[in-house]
């Protein structure tokens, strides 16, 4: 299914960076990365904008939930899709994200969450949970977390995931008592102190990683509108830079 010109120029107005490589996206909260069950166009679909004369189109080398904004890489090659896969299994990538959670700021303020995630069932939906160290099908996971601005009703938090398991933001925070702002599935709220929330709000905002070329190269995304936005009607300071 070929794309129509409205959505090559959508695709296109998402890149942030490119260059022989791999192309850099901001991805907006709510486009499915990958086609499923009601998904119309997926991110993976508007690569197709960026494709070569033979037809082939950048590789996606990792994921974000479909409601999760934020910084997402493509390889514009085969060569450098082995490498940056190799680089995000090897845990060589460092992921900075942002959230606004209820209940205030964590305690401590600062800190790791260390707790094993394995996947459940809930209503019919794919969840994770808080796992027994060794148990059956728990895999390890470690979350570092630090609070920028805090309020008694909400708090914006940055978040660097160690490991990469499903929903690990949204099962951690959830799992210290402070769910994520909109997160349906992990307890968060939709109205904060008389603030409507919109949707998920959680942003992967920088993605550092090795490049084929040598060194590392960071890539960084702006929160969308919406968070912004909530951000200002909770009282809570957007991060500077």
């Amino acid at each position: 299914m070929s794309l129509a010109p409205h959505e090559i120029e959508f695709a296109r107005g998402l890149v942030i960076a490119e260059d022989a490589h791999l192309l850099a996206f901001n991805k907006p909260a709510g486009l499915a990365v990958q086609g499923g069950s009601g998904v119309q166009r997926s991110f993976e679909d508007l690569l197709e904008a960026f494709a070569k004369s033979n037809g082939k189109r950048p590789r996606l080398v990792h994921r974000l939930d479909r409601d999760t904004s934020g910084v997402l890489i493509a390889a514009r090659t085969k060569p450098a899709a082995a490498f940056f896969s190799e680089a995000f299994a090897g845990r060589d990538v460092r992921k900075t994200y942002l959230a606004i959670v209820c209940g205030g700021a964590p305690a401590p303020a600062e800190g790791a969450i260390d707790l094993p995630l394995k996947k459940s069932s809930r209503k019919g939906l794919d969840i994770m949970e808080i796992g027994r160290p060794g148990e059956t099908g728990a895999q390890s996971a470690l979350t570092g977390y630090r609070t920028l601005a805090a309020s008694a009703a909400a708090a914006l938090v940055e978040l660097q995931p160690e490991t990469g398991r499903m929903h690990q933001l949204r099962a951690h925070l959830a799992a210290i008592g402070r769910p994520i702002a909109g997160d349906a599935k992990y307890g968060g709220l939709f109205h904060l102190a008389g603030t409507e929330i919109s949707g998920l709000m959680l942003h992967a905002a920088v993605l550092d990683l090795p490049h084929p070329e040598g060194g590392r190269r960071a890539f960084s995304a702006p929160p969308p509108a919406a968070f912004q936005q909530t951000l200002a009607s909770l009282g809570l300071e957007a991060p500077k830079g």
